[in-house]
């Protein structure tokens, strides 16, 4: 019975960490979504800009879309550190049961959470890069003189006004 406590024990924090972790991967596939469909937006309206000889139009948004695109690698860089973090996490878990009963898969638990637990930490790293950066495409839209006589957004033009 003892080793069954033990057992739970074991399970708990990386339990805990395995839900605060899935937590961040939300939040981290919510952000690349919003990317990414501002990218889409972006080239849409990229396309429309070249097929009626827009040539200014479309150098803006051919800058706006090379600044989504590093944000939207930093971004695909964090989400694939922080889910093999997950990975490690859950599979240092069942190490960690194996490790009751064979003492080196309890070793190799440790070694693989405290792995698992860099792959965390540089991925939030990008996502800290990726927030400091999210406002400088905005900001660079704002300063650009070109968006500025674009007239109605390209996602809205041609349609009829309410």
């Amino acid at each position: 019975m003892t080793d069954i406590a033990r057992l739970f024990q074991a399970f708990l924090a990386p339990a805990i960490f395995v839900s605060a972790t899935a937590l961040l991967v939300l939040s981290i596939n919510v952000r690349l979504m919003g990317i990414v469909s501002r990218l889409r937006q972006f080239v849409h309206a990229r396309h429309d800009a070249a097929r009626n000889d827009r040539a200014q139009e479309g150098e803006a948004y051919t800058a706006q879309i090379l600044a989504i695109e590093q944000r939207a690698e930093m971004i695909q860089r964090c989400f694939l550190l922080v889910l093999i973090s997950l990975a490690g996490t859950i599979t240092s878990c069942l190490l960690l049961g194996f490790g009751l009963y064979w003492k080196d898969a309890a070793v190799a638990a440790v070694v693989l959470f405290v792995l698992a637990l860099i792959c965390l930490l540089a991925g939030t790293f990008y996502y800290i890069r990726e927030v400091t950066v999210a406002l400088s495409s905005v900001r660079d839209e704002a300063r650009d003189s070109r968006f500025m006589d674009l007239g109605s957004p390209p996602e809205i033009r041609g349609q009829d006004p309410l």
